[in-house]
């Protein structure tokens, strides 16, 4: 249900009375919102003391403001920090359009302008930190869109440029009251500091949690990649054409991690409290690098999901990492999780398990090396591949099995078209 008709619903508002100010008069959650604050009050009215309340309301709504405020940031995330205001102080903006961006340990948003109006006030400058709810700057809904409103700098004075330009940069003795743009570089030195992002500085906390909370071990095989090669090249034509996505070789590593993980269930189970929680669905994560980091979107049930959705997906899911759109919901609840560190050349790498999931597959990239085939020495491509997981839960006997099985299934893809 649209968050405008449930509070409506919830605060039995009479919308005939009501103005709108969203695109062709449509009643907008910023217009209920704006109602029940003027009203300063949430409750229940009755139809004829608030036709006469909400008639004045209209009236006086000039000169009033709508706050800019936090949204919720998802699960456990409760604060943010103010990246990038998208719109200055005077500046008219439509309903829905966005006014800031918020960067939290996890992604980066962009606020919506709740109503259409002018930018009264910036309260929250770039690079501080805010709380879910907080006030961060305010609307009025009585500003007009003027013919020649365009995005406008942030003037700086002569007397105050010169300022900034002799002005060393301050720095604290603590990082983290440095800003986000104060990169401190002094004259002739070799070295310079610049801030970690909060994104940065969640990747480095987890990673470092799981070293610490988890009983990290990996295995190692090595996988022929051959045959998959060969089905990947008979097929990508029709396959492309088709679906109109190329047939990577992602959707082939899911599939096998799935089968495998059906079979060893504890490599899909974690520990909450004292108890293993087994999960019998497969939430695959596939990481993506950004230049802001590391971030893991999830492949939901992909138990179910076919070749083409996988493609799809995970293509989408690099589209909207790479300009900053992924979601909180997108890199949640994943069981285990897919690393290809051979899109960066790397051989072997051992990863580091992504909390609180049990396990996490490393690929690495293709190289051809000779091997012994029947007693014979051959060229084939090879990939090494290293399972890193919690050794809590998982013994090694089930770890080296469980990797057995994707090499397997990967070494003759047609085991997955049959389960066996």
């Amino acid at each position: 249900m649209p968050a405008a008709k449930k509070l409506i619903l919830e605060n039995d508002i009479n919308i005939n009375i009501m103005q709108g100010t969203g695109k062709d008069g449509r009643i907008t959650k910023g217009d209920v919102l704006f109602f029940l604050k003027s009203n300063g009050t949430s409750q229940k009215l009755t139809d004829n003391k608030n036709k006469k309340e909400n008639l004045k309301i209209n009236e006086n709504r000039k000169g009033s403001t709508m706050d800019i405020t936090v949204p919720t940031l998802g699960e456990s995330i409760v604060e943010a920090t103010v990246s990038k205001w998208l719109k200055n102080e005077g500046e008219y903006v439509e309903v829905d359009e966005p006014v800031v961006e918020l960067e939290t340990d996890k992604v980066t948003l962009e606020v919506p302008a709740p109503i259409s109006g002018v930018i009264g006030s910036i309260i929250a400058a770039e690079g501080e930190t805010v709380e879910v709810g907080q006030n961060i700057g305010d609307l009025d809904p009585s500003g007009k869109k003027s013919s020649d409103d365009k995005p406008k700098a942030k003037e700086i004075n002569d007397k105050e440029e010169k300022q900034l330009e002799t002005k060393d940069t301050k720095t604290s003795s603590s990082e983290t009251d440095l800003k986000k743009d104060d990169a401190v570089k002094l004259p002739n030195s070799q070295e310079e500091i610049v801030p970690m992002s909060r994104l940065r500085q969640a990747i480095a906390n987890r990673l470092k949690s799981a070293q610490n909370t988890a009983a990290i071990l990996t295995t190692y095989n090595e996988v022929d990649m051959t045959a998959l090669m060969k089905i990947r090249s008979t097929y990508q034509p029709n396959f492309e054409k088709k679906f109109g996505i190329k047939l990577g070789y992602m959707s082939f590593f899911v599939k096998a991690c799935i089968n495998a993980l059906k079979v060893y269930p504890a490599v899909n189970a974690e520990i909450r409290d004292n108890n293993i929680v087994y999960k019998n669905y497969y939430n695959i994560g596939v990481a993506v690098g950004t230049p802001e980091g590391l971030v893991v979107p999830v492949l939901k049930n992909a138990e179910y999901m076919d070749f083409p959705e996988i493609e799809k997906t995970i293509v989408n899911f690099g589209k909207q990492a790479r300009e900053g759109n992924l979601t909180i919901q997108d890199m949640s609840n994943g069981t285990f999780t897919i690393s290809n560190g051979g899109v960066y050349g790397s051989m072997l790498s051992s990863p580091i398990l992504n909390p609180p999931q049990s396990g996490i597959l490393g690929m690495h990239n293709i190289q051809k090396r000779a091997v012994v085939i029947d007693d014979k020495v051959e060229i084939r491509s090879m990939m090494y591949l290293a399972l890193s997981y919690d050794h809590r839960i998982i013994d090694g006997r089930e770890a080296v099995s469980f990797l057995v099985n994707v090499k397997e299934n990967l070494e003759d893809p047609q085991r997955m078209l049959i389960g066996v």
